[in-house]
């Protein structure tokens, strides 16, 4: 709203200092400063709130250290993140963006899922909540959203390079370089030269005709990412501050791919796919990123509150809709590695365990416990330890994740 509001003090009245908000440099700056603060300063006062309403986090008994201190903490903590998130956006963004409205839908959807999930836990007293199939029909419904406009909506589209500009590198010489904005179901290949796939090309290699049925392969893969990283940001909330800190770490990546994408200038001199408008997403980015932080203020060991499904859900759902925007789902299993590992640690244990017990009539088990943050719970290491050397991993993959725009 700031964004509309100085736009017209400058067209109409020169207002002093008002260009600045024409700059996106200074729009993500305010955002993650203001979502910083909401977080930290009335991240507080919610808590006191969920306190009252004795919204407490309800503990399974499963012989980990530390586990019965935790019970009765303040959980749904996720709605400061979604809070805090929300007012910058709307007010430094422009919530006309396509991609802004495509992450504006992606929060609301998921954090509705994950509040009714936790309401459940807390309010109904069921320890299962939400029965899962209708977590997974809720992730499928978005994915299906994310998947129609991704595909069909005239503002989401990219620009190639059909030249090679000479001298001085100036946006109007660049301008020459790229073809027309176009529809294209293209993404990125990390680590490769030619490093682009166009979905259509799994389909129409049948027919030529089938091209314009990529949908058909599109939306399943964009359901099947939504699905998995939101699960993924799920089942890392597990110690805390652990999702917190990688989810930060991964989206701050992300900013930057953003960035890049959407900036002309940037993308032709990474020779990376241009995708106009994208850039508003940093926005965007920027001011989730404040709220984690801000929000790690209280959910570092001791935590004082938990983010529940309705913070882990709508993080996952966010991060998977953003790389399916800048074109980058692919590298997720490298920027978000930390969900994928605790994801395939629940999947080998429950699927070993079932298979030993239909050969042997007894499930054995590959980890003490999943997910994987568990099995170091059981072998004694501390969890603070365990989260500080899980976001230096995140760290670490996301650095390996930022130089794919190099090295190929």
């Amino acid at each position: 709203m700031l964004y509309y509001l100085f736009n017209y003090l400058d067209k109409i009245f020169d207002f002093p200092g008002s260009q600045l908000f024409q700059f996106l440099s200074f729009r993500a700056s305010a955002a993650i400063i203001l979502s910083l603060l909401i977080s930290t300063i009335y991240g507080k006062r919610i808590i006191r709130f969920l306190q009252r309403l004795q919204v407490g986090e309800t503990i399974r008994e499963l012989g980990l250290e530390g586990q019965k201190e935790k019970a009765g903490t303040p959980t749904m903590g996720g709605i400061i993140i979604i809070l805090s998130t929300l007012i910058p956006v709307l007010l430094f963004a422009k919530i006309t963006n396509i991609y802004v409205i495509l992450l504006l839908i992606t929060t609301l959807w998921m954090g509705a899922i994950g509040f009714l999930d936790d309401y459940i836990k807390t309010f109904r007293k069921n320890k299962e909540g939400l029965k899962g199939r209708f977590k997974v029909i809720g992730q499928i419904g978005l994915g299906i959203i994310v998947g129609c406009i991704m595909y069909m909506h005239p503002d989401i589209t990219i620009k190639e390079k059909v030249s090679v500009p000479s001298g001085a590198i100036v946006t109007e010489q660049l301008e020459t370089a790229y073809g027309p904005e176009h529809k294209s179901t293209k993404t990125t290949i990390p680590f490769f030269k030619a490093n682009e796939l166009d979905y259509a090309k799994l389909i129409d290699w049948i027919h030529p005709s089938l091209s314009s049925y990529a949908w058909l392969v599109f939306i399943p893969v964009v359901i099947f990412i939504v699905t998995a990283v939101s699960n993924g940001a799920n089942l890392t909330d597990g110690l805390d501050g652990l999702a917190a800190g990688t989810s930060a770490i991964a989206v701050l990546a992300l900013a930057i791919f953003a960035w890049i994408s959407g900036n002309i200038i940037f993308s032709n001199y990474l020779n990376v796919m241009n995708i106009p408008h994208s850039g508003e997403m940093a926005v965007f980015i920027a001011a989730l990123a404040g709220a984690l932080i801000g929000f790690l203020w209280y959910n570092t060991f001791p935590a004082q509150v938990f983010m529940g499904d309705t913070g882990s859900l709508t993080i996952g759902g966010i991060i998977a809709v953003i790389a399916i925007a800048v074109r980058k789902e692919l590298l997720l299993p490298i920027l978000c590695g930390v969900f994928l590992i605790e994801n395939l640690s629940v999947v080998m244990q429950v699927g070993w365990f079932k298979y030993t017990k239909k050969r042997t009539g007894t499930g054995e088990r590959i980890f003490l416990m999943s997910p994987l943050h568990h099995h170091f719970q059981k072998r004694g290491i501390n969890e603070s330890k365990i989260v500080v050397r899980f976001w230096i991993i995140g760290i670490l993959l996301a650095v390996i994740a930022i130089v794919t725009l190099k090295i190929r």
